[in-house]
């Protein structure tokens, strides 16, 4: 059985909710593990029938009773209450195991009797002497057990909702929801992320030992340079530098591998329950970036597209060490703010926290293309592994695995590296979000220097002659805004895309307008008037005349001193 959620631009996501069971996530569990209890069960709902013994049946009524009733414990309870999950024990039991059998059970029959039984009993508690609240809670029950005809293959015209349906579908609506969250609309990571025309990838392969050329090393550079330029957009466009810095000969990249280079006793468990720990050799991140940052302000390792309006310069160091190597501990590949960085290794399998069905994932440390293009997407737009999500109970990231999967850089449960049409919408998306985001800012900005702004009648003129360009220019701003807002809304995102430039542009403007417009005001306050406006009252004259005693005795002549030999 198979769900698909289709969005009118040809984009199809699929649920089978028939295959499995299947269950991956971190090899010891923990929160948003995907088990085989996760998406809607059809069999254990709304599936087909089972055909089982008298003796199962019994033993699986008997099951469901004791769990449904294990909720009540000790407590006090009241017996409407039994009644209804008594109703609702008996309803899941004939819907998968009484309706469309070929031979039918005795105890379907025993159930029928006892339905019967139950709709006298909560007949009994519409009289006026009982509790309105178990009044009402009878009442909705007999009406909905009015049409029921669970215990028999008599055609009924009125379907009602059952709890098993309603289950089913309850289940079924929190997985859709999820999906938008994770496969439609995912979570970015936090920063600005902006649209340029040409991305410029600088690869840095740095080696122990120099390397005669650079096809000589063990890198698939076909493979690298499409995984990442289909991270781009059909707007843009790709190009890419070649470098290799061997360390035994760039004293100062030497330094900062081996300052940035770490190692740590790492404990973990395996899917069996076995306790290991192992001493992983690893680059500190942080340490690393900035070493290299300094190389980079000496100029050594910038590109000749450093600063260009148009071109985004991407640089990603990547490390080829013979020793298995990880960077923070448990990637082999981060994206930094200015940087991306990769490690390889020569380990082909080797042993991660991952689990899919009981059996632990290896990595080959030998290939890390998935990962660094994982890093650079998040580099470039901010998109993140599929199972983070941002949760706004818990107000931060979660983990929830279910959609971890698909051959795509961002699930960490697969081994290909393919960008779907769903990955770049998020990317262009990203980008649009960040332009509208900051226009909104600068325009608020400027609003803001205007409100508070002092008015006078003298400078209202000087404003009534910038007023047409002031509205002029915002204008055209909200109509950019109203633009892109459609094109995203039909998910003509490159449509959107091509008025980011003109939106920068535009409220860049709007800004100087209203900075030049308060340059003209004030000015005007200090000049425009020659004449200075003194008023005088009582205590004006005995301030003059104190003034004008300390200035006398201050300023005085004095009398030459008389010359004495």
């Amino acid at each position: 059985m198979s769900y698909r959620c289709m969005d009118w631009k040809g984009q199809v996501a699929f649920i089978d909710l028939s295959a499995g069971p299947f269950s991956w996530g971190p090899a010891v569990g923990g929160e948003g593990v995907r088990t085989e209890y996760t998406l809607p069960n059809v069999t254990r709902t709304i599936g087909a029938v089972e055909e089982i013994s008298e003796e199962e049946a019994e033993d699986r009524l008997q099951d469901a009773i004791q769990e449904n009733f294990a909720v009540f414990g000790d407590r006090d309870h009241q017996a409407i209450d039994i009644l209804l999950a008594e109703i609702d024990i008996y309803e899941l039991f004939a819907f998968k195991h009484c309706k469309g059998r070929k031979v039918k059970l005795a105890l379907c029959e025993e159930l029928d009797q006892r339905m019967e039984d139950l709709k006298s009993e909560l007949q009994e508690f519409d009289g006026e002497d009982k509790d309105e609240s178990h009044r009402r809670k009878a009442i909705e029950a007999l009406k909905r057990m009015e049409n029921w005809n669970l215990f028999s293959d008599t055609h009924e015209d009125f379907q009602n909702y059952t709890v098993a349906r309603d289950t089913f579908l309850a289940h079924l609506g929190a997985t859709l929801r999820g999906s938008m969250r994770h496969i439609i609309s995912p979570s970015m990571a936090d920063g600005a992320f902006h649209y340029y025309e040409k991305i410029s990838f600088q690869l840095f392969f740095i080696t122990q030992e120099k390397v005669r050329h650079i096809k000589k090393l063990p890198v698939d550079l076909t493979a690298l340079m499409d995984g990442l330029s289909s991270l781009l957009l059909p707007s843009q466009k790709p190009m890419f530098s070649q470098h290799m810095l061997p360390l035994s000969e760039d004293p100062a990249l030497a330094m900062a591998f081996s300052v940035a280079r770490r190692a740590a006793t790492v404990p973990y468990m395996l899917v069996n329950g076995t306790y290991r720990k192992s001493v992983r050799s690893y680059l500190d991140s942080s340490i690393l970036q900035y070493q290299l940052q300094r190389l980079h302000d000496d100029g050594s390792l910038k590109g000749m597209h450093a600063r260009s309006r148009s071109t985004l310069e991407v640089p990603i160091f990547w490390f080829i060490h013979s020793d298995p190597l990880l960077v923070d501990k448990h990637y082999q590949a981060k994206a930094l703010s200015d940087m991306v960085i990769v490690v390889q290794s020569d380990s082909p399998s080797w042993e991660s926290y991952l689990q899919c069905n009981g059996e632990s994932l290896l990595w080959d440390l030998r290939r890390p293309v998935k990962a660094a293009l994982s890093a650079a997407a998040e580099h470039l737009a901010g998109l993140l592994p599929l199972h983070l999500v941002y949760s706004q109970v818990h107000e931060t990231a979660v983990e929830d695995w279910v959609w971890s999967v698909g051959c795509n850089p961002f699930s960490v449960t697969s081994q290909g590296w393919h960008i779907s049409s769903f990955h770049s919408d998020s990317i262009a998306r990203s980008y649009i979000i960040t332009a509208l985001e900051e226009s909104i800012q600068l325009v608020n900005s400027a609003a803001h220097l205007l409100v508070v702004e002092r008015t006078t009648e003298k400078t209202y003129k000087i404003f009534q002659s910038q007023e047409r360009e002031l509205v002029n220019k915002y204008n055209t701003l909200v109509g950019l805004w109203k633009r892109i807002s459609t094109s995203v809304g039909e998910l003509r995102y490159t449509d959107a895309l091509r008025f980011l430039n003109t939106l920068e542009d535009a409220s860049k403007g709007f800004a100087h307008q209203v900075n030049s417009t308060i340059a003209l005001l004030h000015p005007l306050q200090c000049t425009r008037e020659r004449k200075v406006h003194v008023v005088f009252d009582m205590s004006t004259v005995p301030a003059f005349l104190v003034v004008a005693g300390v200035l006398f005795i201050v300023l005085k002549p004095k009398r030459p001193k008389p010359k004495i030999n």
